[in-house]
C-alpha cells in the first residue's frame, strides 16, 4: 500500500508541475500588455515603464516563473493587478461558494443516478430500464446551462420559489445560502446524473452476473440483501472513478452556470480576470483548478483501491 501511495504522490507532484509550466508558457504567448490595459493606450512610455516595472513584467520569463512556483510552495499568491489584493483573499472569497456548489450538485446527481442505475440493472429489457436509459439520453443531450435558464423561468420567475439570481452570503444564515445554492446545484447535477446513471447500470450489470452473486442467491440470501451487500459494493468502483471525475468537472466547469444565477464564484472570477488581463489572478485560478482535478482523481484512486484491493495490486 505504502509503494502505491508514493507512485500516486510522485504522479500527482510531476502532473501538477508540468500544468503550472505549460499554463505559464500559455499565458506568456498570450497577445497584449496588462500594463497597457491598465493604464490606457494614452499613457505616458515613462509610467508604463514604471508599472511593468512594479507587476514584475520586466524581468525574464523563467525568473517570473520559479517566483511564481516558489511562492506558491510556501503559500505566497501575488498582488492582483485588478483589485489590489493578495490573489490567495480573491480565491478563498469565491471558492465559499463554487465548492459548496459542486458538493451539492455532487450529493443530488449521486442520490438521483446510483438508485436509478440499480433500477434499470435490475428490471433489464422493461419499461423501468428504457425510461431510465431515455432520461440518460436526454440528460446528456441537453447542456447544464439550458437546464438553468428554464429552471430560473419556471421555478424562480413563473413560481417564485427560488432567488432568480445572486447569492446572499453564508452571514445571511445557513438555510438561506444553501436555498440560494439550490437551484443552480440542480441544474448543474442534472446532466452528471444522466451519465452516472448509466456508468450505475453497466457496473450493476457485470456485478449481477458475478459467481459470488450466484452463489449468495443459492445461499438463500434475500434478494435486497444480495442487491445491497454483495452487489452494490462490488460495482462501487467504476462509480468512484465517475463520481470522482464529476466533482472535479463540476469545480472547474460551472463556469456558465454561475454567469446564468450571477453567482459570485470562481467562474466569474475567471471571467473578469480574463477581461481584465489580470495575469497574477488568471495563473492562480486556473493552476488551483488544475490541482483540484488532481487531487481529486488521486483520492478517487486511493478510494477505489480501499474500496477494491485488486486496483491496489495491479498497479
Amino acid at each position: 500500500m505504502l509503494t502505491f501511495l508514493a507512485r500516486r504522490v510522485f504522479v500527482l507532484l510531476l502532473t501538477l508541475l508540468v500544468a503550472s509550466l505549460v499554463i505559464f508558457i500559455i499565458l506568456e504567448v498570450l497577445p497584449g500588455d496588462a500594463a497597457l490595459l491598465i493604464l490606457g493606450i494614452e499613457a505616458q512610455a515613462d509610467t508604463l515603464v514604471a508599472l511593468r516595472a512594479q507587476m514584475g513584467l520586466d524581468r525574464p520569463a523563467p525568473v517570473r516563473y520559479i517566483s511564481w512556483i516558489g511562492g506558491l510552495a510556501v503559500g505566497q499568491t501575488g498582488i492582483s493587478h485588478t483589485y489590489g489584493v493578495p490573489v490567495s483573499q480573491l480565491i478563498s472569497a469565491r471558492l465559499m461558494v463554487t465548492v459548496p456548489l459542486a458538493l451539492i450538485a455532487l450529493v443530488l446527481s449521486t442520490a438521483i443516478a446510483i438508485p436509478l442505475g440499480m433500477l434499470a440493472a435490475t428490471r433489464r429489457g422493461r419499461p423501468g430500464d428504457y425510461g431510465v436509459m431515455g432520461f440518460s439520453q436526454i440528460g446528456m443531450a441537453i447542456p447544464n446551462f439550458w437546464f438553468a435558464i428554464l429552471s430560473v423561468l419556471f421555478f424562480a420567475v413563473a413560481l417564485g420559489w427560488f432567488p432568480a439570481s445572486g447569492f446572499p452570503g453564508w452571514e445571511a444564515g445557513l438555510k438561506t445560502a444553501l436555498w440560494a445554492l439550490f437551484l443552480p446545484a440542480a441544474s448543474l447535477a442534472l446532466p452528471e446524473a444522466a451519465i452516472l446513471a448509466r456508468v450505475a447500470r453497466t457496473a450493476v450489470l457485470d456485478t449481477l452476473g458475478a459467481d459470488y452473486v450466484r452463489t449468495a442467491r443459492a445461499k438463500g440470501l434475500a434478494p435486497r440483501r444480495v442487491l445491497w451487500g454483495h452487489v452494490l459494493r462490488n460495482a462501487l468502483g467504476p462509480m468512484t472513478t465517475i463520481i470522482g471525475l464529476q466533482f472535479a468537472f463540476l469545480l472547474a466547469g460551472s463556469i456558465v452556470v454561475e454567469a446564468v444565477f450571477a453567482l459570485p464564484g470562481l467562474g466569474r472570477l475567471i471571467f473578469q480576470a480574463v477581461s481584465q488581463r489580470d495575469l497574477m489572478v488568471l495563473r492562480d485560478v486556473i493552476l488551483l483548478l488544475v490541482a483540484l482535478v488532481v487531487v481529486v482523481n488521486f483520492l478517487v484512486d486511493i478510494a477505489h483501491a480501499v474500496i477494491d484491493p485488486r486496483a491496489r495490486y495491479a498497479a
